[in-house]
This record gives structure tokens, sequence and C-alpha cells, in this order.
């Protein structure tokens, strides 16, 4: 298959037919592996009993320059969660979150069986991407924005939605600082180039990482990518973008955790998941800006510009309505299956 069939047949619903129960729970998976991740590392794995999926961290898909403390990586899992719940629902099984401290920290996702309801954000998981292109820069109405915050309020973690032109132009400065330290950093673009993958060949045997596509540049082979990334990433450049992305969008939304632990970063995916998947509902795009909550330096002056006094801010994006772009890819389910 071509790159846009593998698409296809990954960014899809089921047909509905599944009957046997192990194969309901491999679809559950699936779903789950359609969440966003950092780097798109798709840094989870998955251990099967007869009432439970537990999702495991995959430390092997760290990225520990842009995330020395797995910030991201539990974040993910929380997507993960959140898109296995709604599937689990879909299919006639409720499914319960709850997160274990223990070891490395995983979640479990409890299923018991329930009356099948297939909700909006379940039918927006397939269709929900990171869309990082210009949008169009209309406001979104008021009833949308009360849906978004609806989504995006968990346990512990509450979301600030940010339209006011100030206020966007203040976080555009605190995302350009934090970027312009980012790129001027050899181990960051050492860690971003080892996750891009640059071709639709590489994309297919990866199953994973960073599409050229999907990020706004051409699809190359390797070695023309890789000396095109080294010679065209520049902070001025960059800040160029960003800035012009930004200001195109309606607004930012910032995630805020109560608590600064891996428990809160779980629930903080989960209402991405829901906010991203709300948007997506209402043909609304979104996509990450994380910059300053990535750069430690950066994080507590932009935590104090927002007013948090207590916790954290976990994520940082941005919002509008704007064109779909390529998307990236994922591995297949026995990829990530774990005994």
């Amino acid at each position: 298959m071509n790159y846009e069939q593998v698409v296809a047949s990954l960014w899809r619903h089921g047909d509905g037919q599944v009957t046997d129960h192990a194969a309901r729970l491999n679809e559950l998976i699936r779903y789950a592996t359609l969440a966003p991740s950092g780097h798109n590392t798709q840094c989870w794995r998955f251990r099967v009993a007869d009432e439970a999926i537990t999702i495991l961290p995959d430390l092997t898909r760290r990225t520990p320059v842009v995330d020395p403390d797995d910030h991201h990586l539990y974040v993910s899992l929380g997507c993960a969660a959140e898109n296995l719940s709604l599937a689990a629902r879909a299919l006639g099984m409720q499914g319960e979150v709850t997160f274990h401290a223990e070891e490395e920290g995983e979640v479990r996702v409890t299923l018991a069986p329930c009356q099948a309801e297939r909700s909006p954000l379940f039918e927006a998981i397939p269709a929900r991407q990171c869309t990082r292109s210009d949008y169009d820069g209309v406001p979104v109405t008021d009833q949308e924005l009360y849906l978004l915050q609806g989504a995006g309020t968990g346990d512990g973690v509450s979301i600030s939605l940010l339209t006011e032109r100030p206020a966007i132009e203040q976080v555009l400065g605190f995302v350009l600082l934090a970027n312009s330290l980012q790129i001027r950093s050899r181990p960051f673009r050492q860690e971003l180039e080892a996750w891009i993958r640059f071709g639709e060949r590489e994309a297919l045997e990866a199953g994973d990482g960073l599409f050229a596509r999907a990020m706004g540049s051409p699809a190359t082979p390797r070695w023309l990518g890789r000396w095109l990334f080294r010679a065209l990433l520049r902070q001025g450049t960059e800040n160029t973008k960003l800035t012009r992305q930004i200001r195109s969008s309606a607004g930012i939304a910032v995630f805020i955790s109560e608590v600064d632990d891996k428990a809160h970063w779980v629930e903080a995916g989960r209402c991405y998941q829901r906010f991203a998947l709300q948007a997506t509902a209402l043909g609304i795009c979104n996509a990450f800006i994380n910059q300053p909550v990535e750069e430690t330096s950066v994080r507590p002056a932009f935590a104090e510009a927002l007013g948090i006094v207590v916790g954290r801010p976990d994520l940082v994006v941005r919002f509008g309505r704007g064109k779909a772009m390529p998307r990236s890819l994922r591995r297949p389910v026995e990829a990530v299956l774990v005994p």
C-alpha cells in the first residue's frame, strides 16, 4: 500500500462487526493508539486482561531533551486512555480510568458491560489531528468556547481559554522566547531530527515520528531531508512562522494542573484529548505551542504572567479553523502489546 492507503486504513472507524471479545479489546487499543504523543513517539505499551487494559509508559521512547521529567510522556498516556474509554463505551463497555503510581506508573482502564453509546467525541477520533498550519483568524462563538471549556476541564485540571488579542500576544512573546532557546540548542535539534520521517518510505517503515509533510515540508529522501533540516532550521525563520500561525488563531488554551505529579499529568492528557475531540467535532483545528512549558527557565515566568500561583501549566494549544494537513502514522497494535 502507498502512504495514503495506509493512512486511510489507520484513521477510520471500525466496521461495527467485531463480536469476539479478544478482537474487541484489540480494537480498543487501536483507537487508543490514535491519540497524540510528543514527536509522535507513541510512548505507550498495552497489557490486556479480560476485564482491564493497562497502559504502561514505554521509556525506550523518551525524549529527554524536550521532556526531561517525562511530563509529556505521561500526558500522552492520558490521551490514549481517554480514547480507549470513549471507544469502550461505543463498543458497549464502561471504561473506568485510574492511575497507579507504583514503580514507573501505569494507567489502568477497567472494563464493565454497559449500553453502547457512540458519542460525538468518539466519532471525532479518526478525524482529530494536530494541525500545524495557518488558521483563518475568525473567532469561535461563545457556545463553542463553552463546549471547549467543559471538555477540557477535569479532576484537578483546569483550562484557561485566551481569546483577547493582548493575551494572545503575551503568550506569543513567551513562545518566541522559549522557541529561540530550543532552536539554539544542539541537543534539541538532534533529538527533533531523530524523530522526523522525511520521506514516505521512511515513514511507512517506522510507523512513528513526525512525517515531514504533516509539518508543512515536502517529502524527501532522508539524506536530502536531513541536509535541508540542518540548513533551514533557523531561529528567525521558525519564529516568523510561529508568529504568523499564532496570530492566525482564534485563541489559545492553557491546561493547568493543581498538583505537579504524574497522576495530574495523565489527567491533563485526558482533558486535552476531550478538548481536541470536541474541537474536531465542531470543525475547529488545534496544535500544540508547548515551548513555554517545555523550557524550564521560561515556565515560571510564563506561569506568573498567567496568574498561576499553585500548580503547573501543562500544555499550551492554539485553536481556530483551518485546512487539514497530511497525517502521521501509527504502529500496528501487535507492536505495542506486552504480555
